[in-house]
This record gives structure tokens, C-alpha cells and sequence, in this order.
């Protein structure tokens, strides 16, 4: 055992310098690497949770430390990323901590500062689907409805962010396009579109969870009869609501249409001889002025073109200068 115990010392200072050099030789073939990756999103919620979160990211930006050979075999697809809104609150600007694993040993995840999202409250609307459709000339548009899961009128339940429903005026429609010309239409699985007052409801929103309607498609029927009739009427403009400045006088009225061609059931056409358009405000005016303005259509007839907006262009003048008397 003399052999062992001789020079113990230097023998044991040899044996670590033996494994340093074969720990840095290792450690030259495979040395620490850092990665980046683009990671998909994850949102977690209390169970029974009522908030949503509106535009949240869908990606986070991932940054991964490990030898070379074990970050060599690791994707995006390795790393889940998760928001944590299990104790958030509805409001703006809210801080989410965001948590990292990964799937491959070995692996250290750099911590990710919280993301700053807006939360709401999650609502419900239930929307009656209206059909929109245009009378052919000669026939008029008895009903229209849709018809979902065998219910009639079909109703769309939305569920979404409430601070949408109010402002926006949610609603769904389908818009049967052709004239209607017989009496009876029916088509099965027309789309349902979304609008809202300012057109149509902009689908690739998103939210988390994610906004629904649980119904995108409903079948239309559509009864018409045949006997109405068009005819074409004047459009008369009123007395101005206030006339023009003192020292100045209405010269000529134009009206743009002067006529349109109204369409409906013959015996409400018959009481329409003409077609009065609003008052206007002249009191500012001193020159020949245009006023857009609503052509208010009686109830049971339509314009045959889609004519809604008349403009009446009242021409201004200065009062004649009088001599005085002699």
C-alpha cells in the first residue's frame, strides 16, 4: 500500500488536473449556447372565470440557455409559454406574468418581463337574424326570415367583450342579393354576417378566450305577391326652417332628383303624389348654397334605385338697392 500513500499529495493534485483538462476538453466541444425563439402564447383563467382579454399578443420572445448539443434539438415548439390571468381584474394597461417551460433537459429559460394587456368583462347579446332583400318591380316583399336549428326567427348568441356591444351596435343580417321576382324563395344555409353601425364586424379581431357566434349559417324564406306597382313622383323642397340673412332673398331652387320612382303596394303608391323634403336653415347663407338631405319615403313604398339623399341647392341673392324717393 506504500505505493498509494508515497507522495500522496502530488498523485492527488495529478488526478485533478487530470479531470480539469478532460472537463475542458469537453467543455470545448460543447460549450454553452444561447437561443432565441419566437414562442406561441398561452393564456390560463380562473375556472368559471367572466373576463376576457381584448387584442392580447400571440407570440412572446423566448430566450434559452444550455450546451450546444441539447439547444441544437430544441424548437418552438418545445417551450410553452403562459400568461397567468387567474387573479387579473377588468381594466387597461393590466400586468400578466408570463411562465416558460420547456420540454427538453437541460435547458434554462431566461424570466420574461409581464405583459400588459386590457381586460373586460365577458358579455352576452342574442341577435335576431334579419333578411335583407330588394322588391323586383311588380311583386312586393310580404315577409323575410331566417331559420336556425329549426327556430324561427333564427337569434345568433354572441358572447364577447362587452365594451363591444353597446358602441358598435352589434347585429346580423343576411342579404339575399337578387331581386326578389316570384312568390316564393327559399334557400337553404345562407351566411350570417355581423355588422355594426359602421359596417361590417371585423372577424379577425381577437380576444382570449376567444369571442364566438354560435351560429354563422341559417336558412331564408322569403314570401312575396305579385300586383304592386311603381310610379314616379316629384321631390318638393320645403320652406326654409329659417330664411336667409336681412338683405337677402331666395332667386331659384334646384332640386337633385328632381323626381324618383317609388316602388310598393299599389294602394299605398296611389296616396303618394309627391314627396316633400326636410326644411333646411338659411339664415347663414348669403350665396347660392347645397343641402344634403334625407328623402323621407312614406311607409309601404321604396325607392325602386336606392335613392336616399336628395340635394337642394338654393340660389342667394342681395336685395335689389332702392333709389330713394325724390
Amino acid at each position: 500500500m506504500s505505493w498509494i500513500t508515497e507522495d500522496w499529495r502530488l498523485k492527488l493534485l495529478a488526478l485533478g488536473l487530470a479531470i480539469l483538462m478532460l472537463g475542458a476538453v469537453a467543455f470545448a466541444q460543447n460549450p454553452p449556447t444561447t437561443k432565441t425563439f419566437s414562442v406561441g402564447l398561452n393564456y390560463s383563467f380562473a375556472p368559471g372565470s367572466n373576463i376576457v382579454i381584448t387584442n392580447p399578443p400571440s407570440k412572446t420572445t423566448v430566450t434559452a440557455t444550455g450546451v450546444a448539443d441539447v439547444i441544437g434539438l430544441l424548437t418552438a415548439n418545445n417551450l410553452t409559454a403562459t400568461a397567468d390571468a387567474t387573479h387579473a381584474k377588468p381594466g387597461s394597461a393590466q400586468k400578466l406574468n408570463v411562465a416558460v417551460v420547456s420540454s427538453v433537459q437541460g435547458v434554462n429559460v431566461q424570466n420574461l418581463a409581464p405583459i400588459v394587456v386590457n381586460i373586460d368583462r365577458i358579455a352576452e347579446k342574442d341577435l335576431t337574424v334579419q333578411v335583407i332583400a330588394h322588391e323586383a318591380p311588380g311583386f312586393h316583399i310580404v315577409s323575410a326570415q331566417a331559420t336556425c336549428q329549426g327556430v324561427t326567427p333564427c337569434v345568433v348568441h354572441f358572447t364577447g367583450p362587452l365594451s363591444w356591444e353597446d358602441p358598435i351596435s352589434l347585429s346580423a343580417v343576411i342579404i339575399y342579393s337578387a331581386p326578389v321576382n316570384v312568390t316564393d324563395i327559399r334557400q337553404p344555409a345562407q351566411p350570417i354576417i355581423l355588422e355594426t353601425n359602421s359596417g361590417p364586424f371585423d372577424l379577425s379581431q381577437r380576444t382570449e378566450p376567444s369571442w364566438e357566434a354560435d351560429i354563422r349559417a341559417a336558412d331564408i324564406h322569403i314570401v312575396a305577391t305579385p300586383g304592386s306597382n311603381s310610379s314616379t313622383v316629384p321631390l318638393v323642397d320645403s320652406v326654409p326652417s329659417h330664411p336667409p340673412p336681412s338683405g337677402y332673398h331666395i332667386v331659384g331652387v334646384t332640386t337633385t332628383p328632381a323626381t324618383v320612382i317609388i316602388t310598393g303596394d299599389p294602394a299605398a303608391l296611389g296616396k303618394v303624389q309627391r314627396i316633400t323634403l326636410p326644411a333646411v336653415d338659411l339664415s347663414s347663407s348669403t350665396s347660392t348654397a347645397t343641402f344634403k338631405v334625407q328623402i323621407p319615403y312614406p311607409a309601404g313604398v321604396n325607392p325602386l334605385n336606392g335613392v336616399t339623399i336628395a340635394s337642394v341647392t338654393y340660389q342667394i341673392a342681395p336685395n335689389p338697392a332702392v333709389s330713394p324717393s325724390p
